[in-house]
């Protein structure tokens, strides 16, 4: 058994579209018109056979709450690696990004959060030195 797709909620699906790929870097895989919605996924340039993040619209009565108690809370949609959280906290604070916890180590680990500008925040992190 793998993963092969996830998902986050997005406030506004074209917005989600542009910033996990022009801004994130994601590679879009699937845009597929349904009803008022679309199914979008991105991917990972590295990996574009790999597990797809679907940009879920927000729409369900029972994802505003979810979405926005989480949000409040600074709790994390979902993680992305990344091979060095300090360069690409550096990379993505150029390119306007606001984050909402700078690099930290923990033990092995290093994290940071952002806002991905469309109702979720987003963790980054490595393992490792």
């Amino acid at each position: 058994m793998r993963i092969h797709l996830t998902s986050v909620f997005v406030d506004d699906q074209e917005k989600a579209l542009r910033f996990y790929t022009d801004v994130l870097g994601f590679v879009k895989k699937h845009d597929v018109p349904v009803g008022a919605d679309r199914w979008i996924t991105v991917v990972s340039p590295d990996a574009p056979d790999g597990t797809e993040l679907l940009l879920e619209p927000n729409g369900h009565p029972a994802v505003k709450p979810y979405t926005t108690a989480l949000f409040k809370d600074g709790i994390p949609a979902t993680s992305f690696a990344v091979d060095d959280v300090y360069a690409e906290f550096a990379r993505l604070r150029g390119l306007g990004v606001r984050f909402t916890q700078e690099p930290a180590e923990m033990g092995p680990v290093t994290t940071a959060v952002l806002d991905d500008t469309c109702g979720n925040l987003i963790q980054i992190m490595h393992t490792g030195s």
